[in-house]
């Protein structure tokens, strides 16, 4: 079985039930849950009984915090928001985050929508080009000035209000407003390296689209560079110089995220895991896994199943 075939992408729907398994919830979330859902970050996270471990969504997701502190892994990043910031997890990537903690008193809003509830009557799929923070190597933590914080907050309201009175019935309504928080969204937002080589920002996020693809197949640097129709030096170059990491660190990590996914989800052998990504040698799989975490592949795993 081909290695992605292992791993899971969590619809909206299943993700809940599994994660946010409550009646109480369910009731909440109208129409197709997988296309587009909102509700208070207060309703949802309650329900979180347990750590979601290493997880990836065909959908979207947004958090806009009014009170409290929220944290998530994402991809190789630890982020952090507070109240009226934005944390973005875009389709695809992986995300983990903790159980519920009443400790908190988190509110605010979350959205998760697909791609397709940018395109349609008032929008169009080339609007998916715009917004950086949908990329899986955008900025995924957004710090809006008070007027724009104002203008999302309202937004999110008037969107939550049609949605909890009418599910998707009108998304001529729900589609223009969310479109136009979004664009909002976008004009607050600051990439992760804006003092970075222009040409050298390009070639490092061409690479890393192509590694998010090719993860588990593609572990040599000339894979990539002949992808990208450049040199191995001058790839490395340019991704050092845009990322401050080589092209072999973002490999070597590439690797390690999707054997987490697959140690948090799934009831393979680490060996298995280990030929799932690519590496047929179970112990070098098992020291570059220690390398990154500090933990070996068993001791991980063990600790999703204890948290």
């Amino acid at each position: 079985m081909p290695a992605h075939n292992k791993i899971k992408l969590y619809d909206t729907k299943s993700f809940t039930a599994k994660f946010m398994p409550s009646d109480e919830l369910q009731a909440q979330l109208k129409g197709d849950q997988n296309k587009f859902l909102i509700v208070k970050v207060e309703d949802m996270y309650r329900h979180v009984s347990h750590a979601v471990p290493p997880s990836r969504s065909h959908t979207h997701t947004c958090i806009y915090l009014t009170a409290g502190e929220a944290y998530m892994q994402i991809g190789g990043q630890k982020c952090t928001i507070h109240k009226n910031e934005m944390l973005f997890v875009p389709a695809g990537q992986v995300f983990s985050f903790d159980a519920y903690d009443d400790s908190k008193f988190n509110k605010g809003y979350l959205c998760n929508f697909h791609n397709d509830i940018l395109v349609g009557k008032f929008g169009k799929s080339d609007l998916l080009k715009d917004f950086e923070f949908l990329r899986i190597w955008g900025n995924y933590v957004i710090q809006p000035d008070a007027q724009t914080a104002k203008f999302v907050l309202h937004l999110f309201k008037r969107i939550l209000l049609e949605y909890v009175t009418n599910g998707l019935q009108n998304l001529d309504i729900i589609q223009p407003y969310f479109i136009t928080l979004l664009c909002e969204v976008n004009r607050a937002y600051k990439p992760i390296a804006q003092d970075r080589p222009p040409a050298a920002m390009k070639l490092a996020n061409a690479f890393r689209e192509l590694l998010f693809a090719h993860a588990r197949s593609m572990h040599l640097v000339t894979d990539y560079a002949t992808m990208l129709h450049v040199s191995p030096n001058h790839l490395n170059k340019a991704v050092k110089a845009a990322t401050d990491k080589p092209v072999t660190r973002w490999i070597d990590e590439g690797i390690i995220l999707e054997a987490k996914v697959l140690l948090g989800q799934s009831d393979l052998s680490v060996s298995e895991i280990a030929a799932a990504v690519g590496l047929e040698d179970q112990s070098y799989f098992t020291r570059l896994f220690k390398k990154y975490e500090g933990v070996t592949p068993t001791a991980f795993r063990k600790m999703i199943e204890k948290s």
